[in-house]
């Protein structure tokens, strides 16, 4: 049975501050949707966000259950029911392709992938092993996405702007790190506090970058015109970020010969 333990104070008063911020963070893609519905068009926006969060969010969930954390369970549980109703209203208005991707992407990774592991780890592995192999994989998959905000820094220092940078989502997002490491660590559960190192160290270094690069060079212009999908979220004890990126640069016009 599930239940909200309160036997350390402190790592409740963490799971809590982790589930109220993860929560905000939830939110971050309203606007995208909203426009998304204004417009009747996914535009250029993609599918893999919500799809690797909602797969993110589906093994924490898991793990969650294994574990009888019912912090973490509410959290991801919440996660779950935003990025399925962002996926819904995705597949609603993707063109057929999109439509097709993101479809195809679904049943491969968050009913395909996602029941094998369950089922196998039913199968196969019993008690606390059982919940070190779940508590693996999550850990692992939110190693490899926290790797995205490479590409964020990468640009940045490359055109010196932090347009592509939002300051209160690398804010919140540095907040949620914390309080989910807090909460692993005063609950031993390394699972959930390692990861979150590396992304507290990435948030860190977005804001020292959004400092230095916050005001543009005198005189600079940009031919680039930027369309970002930046959706962040939070997969309960880990912070997912994922951006993909449309550049559309204008090509130096060569005279006619």
């Amino acid at each position: 049975m599930l239940v909200i333990r309160i036997e350390h104070p402190l790592a409740f008063g963490f799971g809590l501050l982790g589930n109220i911020l993860s929560f905000m963070v939830f939110l971050a893609p309203l606007p995208t949707f909203y426009r998304v519905y204004k417009k009747k068009s996914t535009e250029s926006f993609h599918s893999l966000p919500y799809i690797v969060a909602l797969f993110s969010a589906m093994l924490w969930l898991y793990y969650a259950i294994l574990t009888e954390d019912a912090l973490l369970l509410t959290i991801n549980g919440t996660a779950c029911v935003f990025e399925s109703i962002y996926l819904a209203i995705f597949i609603v208005y993707a063109p057929r392709d999109a439509l097709v991707f993101a479809l195809k992407l679904i049943s491969i990774l968050n009913i395909l992938l996602y029941g094998c592991l369950v089922v196998c780890t039913l199968i196969f592995f019993k008690g606390r092993k059982r919940i070190e192999i779940m508590g693996s994989i999550c850990a692992s998959l939110a190693v490899c996405v926290f790797v995205a905000p490479l590409s964020v820094i990468k640009r940045v220092i490359r055109t010196k702007s932090v347009e592509y940078m939002p300051f209160s989502l690398s804010l919140f997002l540095t907040l949620s790190a914390i309080a989910w490491f807090g909460y692993g660590l005063l609950r031993k559960d390394t699972f959930v506090a390692v990861p979150n190192v590396l992304g507290f160290i990435f948030g860190m270094v977005q804001m020292v970058l959004y400092f230095i690069y916050k005001t543009p060079r005198n005189g600079e212009s940009t031919s680039q015109v930027v369309d970002i999908e930046k959706y962040q979220t939070t997969n309960g004890s880990t912070v997912v970020e994922i951006e993909i990126t449309n550049d559309y640069v204008e090509a130096d016009k060569k005279p006619d010969v």
